[in-house]
């Protein structure tokens, strides 16, 4: 037996593709963020106390002063509310993205990253996995304390998951836009401002906190061609909080009129993009 294990020829261990490199390379990059994660338990409880803020103000502060299809009920509008939330959650992680990868770029990771035989794009295909997997659970947390504030849904359990799926998609897509916001600017400081300013504009011109009947004229037509816009209507459709009395487009913009696969299309697009151009600072950044 040991002659014939002697005799049998070795063969050359085989290369792996470029697909499969690319994605062992992505999983192992994923999991060195998420162990950093754990090491620094604030990461995640500050990403959450923020969101649980914006439920409690908007649900018992605005609840009862802003008109829903002719009605004040509080309770329409947390309906109305919910998916706006939970859309801009998802959207602002984008800055903690940013953020991070900026860290890297500054502590000289990233220069050790390209040094190693990896593949192009799996340090930020990584990085953007692990914000995703924290997204993730921010969203079942936030879930927890909209039920609790008397948000509901009125749809099977899988139109509600398909919800929250568009919603993650919508994150994972703008974490690629922090991506490349992380590997342009110098310091981890300027990548969260950078990452925060133009948010907010696209968060609240949209009809995430309010109907856009109520918006003059110019910003009802940027409010319903938003990405942001088509994931809060697709995300109130699948949760089934549509509201009677309140129409879908004002200005009969198509992406209000088939939200969900609008919301689909602009983030595959946006990931499509972004990807694109962050993999190829990524090449150059120093």
């Amino acid at each position: 037996m040991t002659e014939a294990a002697e005799g049998a020829p070795v063969r050359p261990p085989q290369p792996r593709s470029g697909v499969s490199r690319s994605i062992r390379d992505s999983l192992v990059v994923a999991r060195r963020n998420l162990i950093r994660m754990t090491r620094i338990p604030e990461i995640v409880l500050f990403g959450l106390i923020q969101p649980i803020m914006f439920v409690v103000l908007f649900t018992y502060v605005f609840g009862g002063s802003i008109s829903i299809g002719g009605s004040t009920d509080p309770k329409l509008y947390k309906e109305f509310l919910m998916a706006g939330i939970f859309a801009q959650t998802v959207t602002f992680a984008t800055a903690g993205a940013g953020a991070g990868i900026a860290d890297d770029m500054h502590k000289g990771l990233i220069d050790r990253f390209r040094s190693l035989p990896m593949a192009r794009g799996a340090v930020l295909t990584g990085r953007t996995l692990a914000d995703l997997v924290q997204t993730s659970l921010t969203l079942v947390v936030l879930a927890g304390v909209a039920l609790l504030v008397g948000w509901r849904t009125h749809e099977n359990i899988g139109m509600v998951i398909c919800g929250f799926l568009l919603l993650l998609l919508l994150g994972y897509a703008f974490s690629w836009i922090g991506a490349l916001i992380g590997l342009t600017v110098r310091t981890p400081e300027a990548a969260t401002s950078g990452g925060l300013i133009w948010l907010f504009p696209l968060t609240f011109i949209s009809n995430a906190f309010v109907p856009v009947n109520g918006m003059p004229a110019f910003l009802q037509h940027i409010a319903e061609w938003n990405p942001f816009s088509a994931t809060v209507a697709g995300a109130r459709e699948l949760f089934g909080n549509t509201m009677p009395n309140v129409p879908k487009s004002v200005t009969g913009a198509w992406p209000m009129e088939h939200p969900v696969v609008a919301s689909v299309i602009w983030s595959l697009v946006i990931i499509a993009v972004f990807r694109t151009l962050a993999v190829r600072k990524y090449r150059s950044a120093a």
